[in-house]
């Protein structure tokens, strides 16, 4: 652990972070160092939970130390995606909580300060930035309800989607009282669909989604494309969330949402 967080800028809250790693520790380490780096100026972090579901090393901190609190997690047994973030979580008492992939690379600079202004807007219970690939490119984080039509349209058609119903979790950022008022995300689902799960409750909810105005990268690796594991989880999460209330509910909801209200955008 390190030293006490620095002093932040009053227009950006506390707030607390939750990075989850599966043997990534060169993404991991270069991450925090982006956060370090950024949170030198006051970027709001001041307390980042590292859950290790693999074993491997801790990162090395800066010379300087880290500018933030760094708590170590290290699970005898891996975890899921929910699992994982809502322990990390549990009993934030910061303004704000941070879900972040260890894939992620802040190479648009400090997202924060964008984040924040767009979780001020009126009515809105996530604010999360645009994603873009290895080689810059625009990535489709935003997605239409994923119903076996709309599945079948975006695969075998290639269909391009127009609805932005759900943001997939590579960096969402939430008031905390959002977040412990929905319960987190739904442990039910170990990996794949606990992104549109949260998505759908949050509408439910009275909530809107909002696009900052900042950019990350996001590797994207899309496991289930490659690995008969993975889409099998994703099948199982897909059967789950379509067996679900959350889902029927939602989809009567979103049907009866104009696009312009989908996502608000700075």
């Amino acid at each position: 652990m390190s030293a006490s967080p620095t002093s932040l800028p009053p227009s950006i809250p506390a707030i607390a972070l939750s990075v989850v790693s599966h043997g990534h520790g060169a993404m991991v380490q270069q991450l925090l160092d982006a956060l370090a780096l950024h949170g030198a100026g006051g970027n709001g972090v001041s307390r980042v939970v590292l859950t290790l579901n693999l074993p491997e090393p801790a990162p090395l901190a800066p010379a300087g130390g880290w500018p933030f609190v760094l708590e170590l997690r290290h699970n005898s047994v891996p975890q899921g995606f929910s699992a994982n973030h809502n322990a990390a979580l549990a009993g934030a008492t910061e303004p704000l909580v941070c879900v972040l992939n260890p894939d992620v690379d802040l190479r648009g600079g400090n997202p924060f300060p964008a984040l924040v202004r767009a979780l001020q807007r009126q009515g809105v219970g996530l604010a999360y930035p645009m994603q873009v690939d290895e080689n810059g490119h625009l990535q489709d984080s935003e997605r239409e309800l994923p119903t076996p039509w709309s599945l079948l349209r975006r695969y075998a058609v290639k269909r391009r989607e127009t609805r932005a119903e759900w943001v997939n979790g590579a960096m969402w950022l939430l008031p905390t009282p959002v977040w412990q008022g929905i319960g987190g995300l739904n442990t039910a689902y170990f990996m794949y669909c606990e992104d549109v799960d949260l998505c759908l409750r949050l509408r439910l909810a009275g909530w809107t989604l909002a696009r900052a105005d900042c950019v990350i990268g996001h590797a994207g690796q899309r496991a289930s494309h490659r690995r008969a594991r993975h889409a099998l989880w994703h099948i199982r999460s897909l059967l789950r969330l379509w067996a679900s209330a959350v889902f029927w509910r939602a989809r009567a909801l979103l049907r009866r949402t104009p696009t312009a209200a989908l996502t608000m955008t700075e």
